[in-house]
């Protein structure tokens, strides 16, 4: 890593499974991800993740109209921002529905997941499992998901729970004319049923990940920001939010994914690196200019 590599932060606004019952804070209707969004965006992140909820009861919801009135609200009151849409959505979610609001808002990147895994809600202390789910995620949808990614426009960011998975995308690419070159990464730690963060098992993830390719780091509880220090350090990038956390070091509950996002410039600051805008992060990782 050269000296002033700038660093790319994004925030995961919400996932399907963190409620304001984790965190009053967590977002539901398309004026609380706005308002995050605009949160965030002024305090250093270039990315938001989206996974939009029902407004009542805070679950992923998978209707587009839903979908729509988010990324709308998000785009008016933040427009520089770079929007990543989910394609896991949530439990229940057919393959049809999870690949739909890529095709129809063609967002400016979407996940895209590599491998299908027991996922679990856990509390890692007692090793008591509270809920869990077989996250399906088969080759046919990888390369399928991916072609209509390049078919729409969309960069993916491959998220990779575990060796495996970034091993099942490195085999598809070799067909050579699925994936645009570089690809990006998100290197996912903590879930219980991939793997959990440890200095060398991102070390390990990294080594894996073709040389001129981009890559992210996200760390689910108190995996988050040991793990996107490290990754600050090693010349990647940094995902924060309440999708993967609701708390900030000390273990306050977190204001918002934009408290988080503090932190992580605190981090990029010790460490020397400049925080990309997201006009420099769209350059970086080879977006399509800004519609």
């Amino acid at each position: 890593m050269a000296k002033g590599d700038k660093v790319i932060i994004t925030a995961a606004l919400a996932g399907a499974g963190t409620t304001k019952n984790n965190n009053p804070a967590v977002p539901y209707t398309p004026e609380e991800f706005a308002d995050e969004a605009y949160k965030c965006w002024n305090s250093g992140v270039s990315i938001v993740h989206i996974h939009a909820k029902d407004p009542k009861t805070g679950s992923g919801n998978p209707d587009l109209k839903v979908i729509k009135a988010v990324v709308d609200a998000v785009k008016a009151k933040a427009p520089e921002l770079i929007i990543n849409l989910s394609t896991a959505i949530g439990p229940m979610v057919t393959p049809e529905q999870r690949i739909a609001p890529v095709e129809t808002f063609k967002p400016d990147m979407a996940s895209l997941n590599t491998n299908t895994m027991n996922f679990a809600i856990a509390d890692h202390k007692s090793g008591k499992v509270f809920a869990e789910i077989i996250f399906m995620n088969t080759f046919k949808m990888l390369e399928e998901f991916a072609r209509k990614m390049k078919a729409s426009g969309v960069k993916p960011e491959l998220e990779a729970y575990d060796p495996g998975g970034l091993w099942n995308a490195l085999l598809i690419r070799r067909q050579g004319d699925v994936f645009e070159e570089p690809m990006h990464w998100q290197c996912v730690f903590g879930v219980a049923g991939g793997m959990v963060y440890t200095p060398e098992t991102l070390n390990l993830m990294v080594s894996l990940i073709p040389k001129g390719h981009t890559w992210s780091v996200c760390g689910v509880g108190p995996n988050e920001f040991p793990a996107i220090m490290q990754a600050c350090i090693m010349g990647g990038h940094m995902r924060i939010g309440l999708e993967d956390n609701v708390r900030v070091p000390g273990g306050a509950l977190a204001k918002g994914s934009w408290e988080q996002a503090e932190w992580a410039v605190k981090i990029a600051q010790i460490l020397d690196r400049e925080v990309a805008t997201p006009a420099e992060a769209r350059e970086m990782l080879g977006l399509r200019p800004k519609s």
